[in-house]
């Protein structure tokens, strides 16, 4: 692999993995560098809106993710603790048709799963697990890399790195940020149900939302429909770090009440035997993040609360204009870097405010929460998505190959 084309990622998450096969489209060669010694199906169902659905789209990957998708057919929002149905928002063919690209759920570990595939197949991507990128420098060359792998020192040459090693980003702080994430006071638990363990009306094509006092929860159909994602979130104290931290069912049900959450919600929750918790985290917006043919993307650079399910589409979206940026500008990296940081700090951003937001109006009680609820019912399901006509109508640079 020669490095005077090649393009170094740190991280092999969605964002990296999604960077590769995007800036390989482009005609660049990738090596992607993870610390992991093999990419294990781990965390949440995610929700592949279409501005991230169109990007997978034209990388070539719905083969790979059809066995595990589900389209779901509606939004359905509902409110605690009357069980009461506020709006229903059309999804399927209404949002295909509306912005020209599908809306999708599927886990996560099945996304990364194809993903990876796709990086194997690929001949101008390697994949180096086990690796671990500790420091880097820029010259006129490009960049070098060293790290550890197998206990030993590596060193790595390319024409550019892409950090992409998440929001606990230790590489950020060699661009000089030595802030840390802001702890968003919300804890939440994951767990995938058994199908046939809950209602007809709950296992169907539907993401639905519950919204609480201080407490939401959503759930919508995986793995093609043969398991319910569940995700119960709620503010707390809790702050520990990480994204896998066991939990007991007991500890779930005991913060969602049966004298204030609906029997539906009460056997959804006893339905799954393991559950993990994670503590919300997120990070101001962050102007400058990157520095001669360097840079970064997805949640080392704006990790995004999960009041919006735009995290992982935020990094697909960053994977597409960074490839576009760098096909663009192929003898000048370090330019083609801070034309994509530009193209990105506004929207970026933006969506980091939505979810904050989001995230207060989800959890109100008395009076703001009736005011929300008639808001919402008169708004109905159509406004409801126009709304975010900014958002789910995103389309990657024209030129791009990913587009």
């Amino acid at each position: 692999m020669a490095a005077s084309r090649t393009v170094m990622i740190a991280g092999a998450g969605i964002g990296g993995l999604t960077a590769a096969l995007a800036i390989a489209q482009a005609g660049f060669r990738v090596a992607i560098y993870d610390q992991a010694e093999r990419l294990e199906e781990a965390g949440a169902g995610i929700q592949l809106s279409p501005n991230a659905s169109r990007v997978l789209l034209a990388l070539g990957l719905h083969d790979r993710l059809q066995p595990n998708l589900v389209v779901p057919e509606d939004l359905k929002i509902l409110a605690v603790p009357s069980g009461r149905e506020l709006a229903r928002a059309p999804l399927g063919a209404a949002i295909a048709q509306r912005y020209g690209a599908p809306y999708w759920v599927i886990h996560r570990g099945d996304l990364q799963a194809a993903l990876v595939e796709a990086v194997l197949a690929h001949p101008d991507i390697k994949l180096q697990l086990g690796t671990r990128v500790e420091e880097f420098a820029h010259h006129p060359g490009g960049v070098t890399i060293v790290g550890t792998a197998a206990g030993r020192s590596i060193e790595a040459r390319g024409l550019a790195l892409v950090i992409a090693d998440g929001l606990w980003s230790r590489l950020r702080r060699r661009l000089g940020d030595t802030s840390s994430p802001r702890f968003a006071e919300h804890i939440a638990w994951r767990a995938l149900a058994p199908t046939e363990a809950v209602s007809d009306d709950l296992r169907g094509p539907t993401v639905h939302l519950w919204l609480g006092k201080n407490a939401h929860l959503v759930h919508y159909p995986v793995k093609g429909g043969r398991l319910i994602n569940v995700v119960a979130i709620v503010r707390d104290r809790w702050a520990d770090q990480g994204w896998n931290a066991p939990a007991d069912r007991r500890e779930v049900i005991g913060r969602f009440l049966p004298s204030v959450w609906p029997i539906e919600t009460q056997i959804l929750l006893a339905a799954p035997e393991r559950w993990h918790k994670w503590a919300l985290y997120d990070r101001a917006p962050l102007y400058r993040c990157g520095e001669g043919p360097i840079t970064m993307l997805g949640d080392a650079v704006h990790p995004m609360l999960p009041f919006l399910a735009q995290g992982g589409a935020m990094a697909i979206e960053d994977a597409a204009v960074l490839a576009h940026c760098l096909a663009a500008e192929p003898t000048d990296i370090s330019r083609a870097m801070r034309s994509y940081e530009r193209r990105r700090r506004a929207r970026t951003a933006r969506t980091q405010r939505a979810a904050r937001h989001n995230a207060t109006s989800y959890h109100l009680g008395g009076v703001p929460a009736f005011l929300r609820n008639m808001a919402l019912a008169a708004m109905g399901g159509e406004r409801l998505i126009r709304r975010y006509d900014w958002l789910y109508g995103w389309r990657p640079p024209e030129g791009t190959k990913a587009s």
